[in-house]
């Protein structure tokens, strides 16, 4: 899908540019809001006659936040925190589901833009970078997940998959676990960082003989035979799984309860997010907690910078804490 950020009609980013401002600056002088001078208004006023331009919205303060899966814990709890921060800050919020679909995310953003909201946060990597670089045309965009490249003109909020990657790991080997399995489903930049961060510690502590990735291809058949292996008692097997989110390590839960492999007696589960998902399965999972609703709140705030003049592009990158619970214990002897 080709996303059209106002076809012929004048756009924002244009009225700004020919008033000499940001879009953020012009968006509040088209909206009447404090911030601008008054010089700036009635430049910014003229040029919008000038070009013909005309408010999509109310400008009432809308922010859309545009999520890949709704069905996700994490981004749900990501949601929350831009709501909370929104409602400190004056601001509305309104969702458009991306149903897991990259077509489908690209058309609820043009979606977003019709609405005439003031701003997105993106709660998803899959948009194409173009699609991004023709929204932040319109109206200012904030990123939470990791990109590939960086975007001009959007902002970004993410977590260092390494560093997150690392904590597991660590606490693994501090149990005493040597032979380590990582699961991940998908090769995208998020996962790619947390498989990179899974393999420079093992290496670093001297596991790499002993370390193996499983996926994205054929993960599920991965996991079955990783478990049949621990279930035989084979020498090589691992003894511990690292997961690149919860939902792979609950499924890795249910398959060892299927299989009758005890969890940690005989595996020790670590997932990735730290979502309300690990805390509905049992063994309550330990986790490498993503701080989803501070990521909600810088994004907003990053929005809110955007709307009071900023025209520089900025990123925050959050370090996530390791969550203990009951799926990890000491090696089985």
């Amino acid at each position: 899908m080709t996303l059209d950020p106002r076809s012929s009609r004048p756009t924002l980013a244009q009225v700004a540019r020919a008033a000499g401002v940001s879009p953020g600056s012009a968006s509040m002088a088209l909206n009447d809001r404090p911030g601008v001078s008054r010089g700036t208004r009635l430049r910014v006023l003229e040029a919008a006659r000038h070009l013909g331009y005309r408010r999509r919205g109310r400008g009432s303060g809308l922010i859309g936040v545009l999520p890949t899966d709704l069905g996700n814990p994490y981004h749900t709890d990501v949601i929350a925190g831009i709501e909370g921060q929104a409602d400190a800050l004056g601001l509305g919020v309104v969702i458009a589901h991306g149903r897991r679909d990259p077509e489908h995310l690209e058309a609820q953003l043009q979606r977003l833009l019709d609405l005439g909201v003031d701003g997105i946060v993106a709660v998803t990597t899959w948009l194409r970078p173009s699609a991004l670089e023709r929204a932040v045309q319109v109206v200012p965009v904030t990123v939470i997940g990791r990109m590939q490249d960086a975007v001009p003109g959007t902002d970004a909020v993410r977590t260092h998959d390494e560093a997150g990657a690392a904590l597991a790991v660590r606490h693994l080997v501090e149990l005493g676990h040597r032979r380590l399995a990582h699961v991940t489903l998908s090769s995208r930049p998020g996962p790619a960082g947390r498989r990179t961060g899974f393999l420079a510690e093992t290496e670093r502590r001297g596991l790499r003989g002993t370390a193996t990735v499983i996926g994205p291809d054929r993960a599920e058949d991965g996991i079955t035979t990783l478990l049949r292996s621990v279930r035989r008692g084979d020498a090589d097997a691992p003894t511990a799984v690292f997961t690149a989110n919860d939902m792979a390590a609950v499924s890795v839960l249910h398959r060892a309860a299927d299989l009758g492999v005890e969890v940690p007696g005989r595996l020790s589960v670590v997932g990735y997010d730290g979502s309300a998902v690990a805390l509905t399965v049992r063994p309550h999972l330990t986790s490498v907690h993503q701080p989803r609703g501070e990521m909600g709140r810088l994004a907003a705030r990053m929005l809110r910078e955007r709307f009071e003049g900023r025209s520089h592009d900025t990123s925050s990158v959050v370090d996530p804490v390791l969550h203990v619970r009951a799926s990890t214990g000491p090696v089985h002897a």
